[in-house]
């Protein structure tokens, strides 16, 4: 990184020089001690700022994911919510396979029960993007299912073929898992009125309910929502 490009806010600082060395090195070259000497700061300023080591990590993480989540999120909706479920998923993949060292630390499993920042930010995207299928009439399963069958999914594929060497990954597996999982989960487009199951048209309604705050009671939505599920439970 050029002097002219450095940041001259520490915080934007130390991202920066933490977020280079995280993706040269992995993790292991990411010590406060190593951090601080590329940054220009002493080790008080990067516990203050940051609080441990983990807390530096976490930042740095969301900070490498921030562009990757800009470009996903700001994407025009196109006119079949499926296809657009294929190139989130094919982003996913491809940040994974462009930066193994951030894909790895945002979804530690060391740290059972925990989702950086990042990760559920993500989460909340894929979750808008099931909604809109399922308001298309077009998603075999309630969104929360359907969202964990896609995350699942898309994070052993991508784990999978960052542990393979670049010259023998075999890049169709993702092209193959995406489409028997996107196949498992949503129905043909457009289907008419008449050809939904009651199944279908529950997860549709369900999914418009967040749109109605005021439509309806607390109480009248916990019941609805009781209704709605029942008739969800035919989808398995």
């Amino acid at each position: 990184m050029s002097s002219a490009d450095t940041p001259t806010d520490p915080r934007e600082r130390i991202l920066a020089a933490a977020a280079e060395l995280l993706a040269q090195g992995g993790s292991e070259a990411m010590s406060t001690r190593a951090v601080g000497a590329a940054a220009g700061v002493q080790a008080p300023t990067l516990y203050r700022l940051f609080g441990d080591k983990q807390g530096l990590l976490d930042a740095v993480v969301n900070y490498g994911f921030a562009r990757y989540l800009a470009e996903k999120s700001s994407r025009t909706p196109g006119p079949d919510p499926v296809d657009d479920l294929r190139r989130g998923w094919d982003l996913h993949v491809g940040f994974g396979l462009a930066q193994p060292a951030f894909y790895a630390l945002m979804y530690n499993a060391a740290r059972p029960g925990e989702a950086v920042e990042a990760a559920e930010r993500a989460g909340r995207i894929l979750t808008a993007m099931l909604e809109r299928v399922a308001r298309d009439g077009r998603l075999r399963l309630p969104v929360p299912m359907a969202a964990q069958m896609l995350r699942a999914a898309a994070l052993g594929v991508t784990l999978t073929l960052i542990a393979e060497p670049p010259a023998t990954r075999d890049l169709a597996l993702s092209v193959r898992t995406r489409e028997t999982v996107l196949a498992a989960i949503t129905c043909a487009p457009a289907p008419a009125p008449e050809q939904l199951t009651p199944a279908a048209l529950a997860i549709a309604l369900d999914a418009t309910l967040p749109e109605r705050p005021n439509r309806f009671t607390a109480a009248e939505t916990a019941l609805l929502r009781e209704w709605l599920n029942r008739l969800m439970d035919e989808a398995d």
